[in-house]
């Protein structure tokens, strides 16, 4: 996986659907990124894992996200919030990867744990 700089030549956008969504308790996180709007991505379902969601790239009938495009720094931040670990992808609590959204190719987080007796968002956002 590639660490942030290359990540932001990648693309400079995130899409986010869970508490660094506009009016949830991390969105401070996003502070100084440039909204572009919302959208829904059929290539994820998410699962609700109590405090905070978790996606999978399982299909589903469209699920909510927030498009931000950020630099590098803040990408970094981003990923030691989400404990991504770009040298060992699947070794941190969520991996990310590039998601289309209608405004462009975006780093979406994946949930690296198995999410066996969760609740399955195959449509809509969370909460």
């Amino acid at each position: 996986m590639l660490a942030p700089a290359l990540s932001i030549a990648r693309t400079p956008l995130v899409a986010v659907y869970g508490t660094l969504k506009r009016g949830q308790r991390n969105h401070f996180w996003l502070e100084g990124a440039d909204f572009l709007g919302s959208d829904r991505l059929t290539s994820a379902t998410l699962y609700d894992l109590g405090p905070f969601p978790g996606a999978k790239p399982e299909p589903s009938r469209g699920v909510e996200v927030e498009v931000f495009r950020v630099d590098a720094a803040l990408l970094t931040e981003l990923d030691r919030l989400e404990d991504f670990r770009p040298r060992q992808p699947h070794a941190g609590l969520y991996h990310r990867a590039i998601h289309a959204t209608t405004f462009g190719p975006a780093w979406l987080y994946l949930y690296n744990p198995e999410i066996a007796g969760c609740k399955a968002i195959r449509q809509g956002g969370w909460p």
